[in-house]
């Protein structure tokens, strides 16, 4: 016997299979599980997504075509996350079937991964909806309407021309969505996101460039049309790593109402810089309290005294070593026409691997 479905009893369905696998766990959920759902219709987003404020879930429903773009930004946030850190004891490691994505670390501890992954987060949600914008993907923006007319800068008068991108469309609806939880409260913890999403946006404004090209007889650039682009989000990442590495510690002051540094020797803290409040954990080792998925297992490099290095990842615990056949293309050349061949060459290379904790 055959029975009919209709749609409401299958999205019941989706709903209930999304909490019954997800919810289970204890850990809280996070905006960050978007990144999770992008293939989901924005109304069952929105109603199940277990970290969303009240404003979230409005913005959610009115802006269900962001929803994606914002869903694509976490994913590249993750990404240029466990990018910038690969070579690292803690390599920015996500949970799977966890609404919090990263674990309770990131929500409990104020560390300085906590602090970069705030930043390239909100960075990667206003890149990607800034580029939805100026590819027409979203209703509500497209070009930057203010670039327009004529400007002049550092090499004449240029006129505005092309698709300047809308970042500033892009930036006021990442704050909007991506601060609301924190701008609930007030505590010293909510204050270190909003000031590290801030700096996450203001990292994508900062690297804007202005593209142009030239008009005129024989390439004499006479007239010049410009517009202004975002530059690669590798870029992005890389200035937020140096702030990750530069990253201020800072406290309550007395009053409770502002951060200060927490070292007195250390210079005031500006807006473009990461702040935290807790010391990080040594990443050794597997703990499910830090989210830390521990070292062991690891790859490293036994010629490095940097961060990927044997010694500083595998915590001084030693590592393992094993023979590998590696295949790969070489002596490649191309063919009249038109492909490129290439032998098959075979290398012996040792690898080496953190060794496990000693029980």
């Amino acid at each position: 016997m055959k029975f009919e479905v209709d749609d409401g009893y299958k999205k019941l369905a989706i709903s209930f299979l999304i909490l019954t696998i997800f919810l289970s766990t204890p850990a809280s959920g996070t905006w960050w599980f978007l990144s999770k759902m992008s293939s989901l219709g924005a109304p069952l987003m929105c109603n199940n997504i277990p970290g969303f404020v009240q404003k979230q879930r409005r913005l959610c429903r009115k802006y269900p075509n962001v929803m994606a773009s914002i869903s694509r930004g976490v994913r590249s946030g993750i990404k240029e996350c466990q990018h910038q850190f690969h070579n690292h004891r803690w390599n920015c490691s996500t949970l799977d079937k966890d609404t919090s994505v990263f674990g309770k670390y990131m929500l409990k501890i104020g560390s300085r991964e906590a602090a970069f992954v705030y930043a390239i987060s909100s960075a990667g949600v206003v890149h990607s909806i800034t580029r939805s914008c100026s590819r027409g993907e979203l209703r509500n923006c497209a070009c930057d309407p203010r670039k327009r007319g004529t400007y002049r800068d550092a090499q004449g008068e240029f006129t505005w021309g092309g698709c300047s991108e809308y970042i500033r469309y892009g930036t006021k609806f990442t704050r909007k969505f991506v601060d609301a939880r924190e701008r609930r409260q007030s505590d010293g913890r909510a204050k270190m996101n909003v000031h590290n999403n801030r700096v996450g946006r203001g990292a994508v404004t900062a690297l804007v460039k202005l593209q142009c090209k030239c008009h005129g007889v024989s390439g004499s650039c006479a007239v010049r049309t410009c517009w202004v682009a975002m530059v690669n989000f590798r870029e992005v990442g890389n200035y937020l790593k140096k702030k990750y590495d530069s990253a201020v510690q800072v406290m309550m002051n007395q009053a409770g109402d502002h951060l200060i540094v927490a070292n007195k020797n250390h210079k005031r803290f500006v807006k473009s810089d990461l702040i935290y409040f807790d010391d990080s954990p040594d990443f050794c080792n597997s703990n499910e309290e830090t989210g830390s998925l521990g070292t062991a297992g690891r790859e490293c490099n036994k010629l490095s005294v940097g961060t990927d290095g044997c010694e500083i990842l595998c915590c001084g615990r030693g590592y393992n070593t094993r023979r590998a056949l590696l295949v790969k293309k070489c002596n490649c050349k191309f063919q009249w026409c038109c492909f490129v061949d290439c032998n098959e060459c075979h290398e012996w290379k040792d690898i080496h691997v953190c060794k496990p904790v000693d029980k």
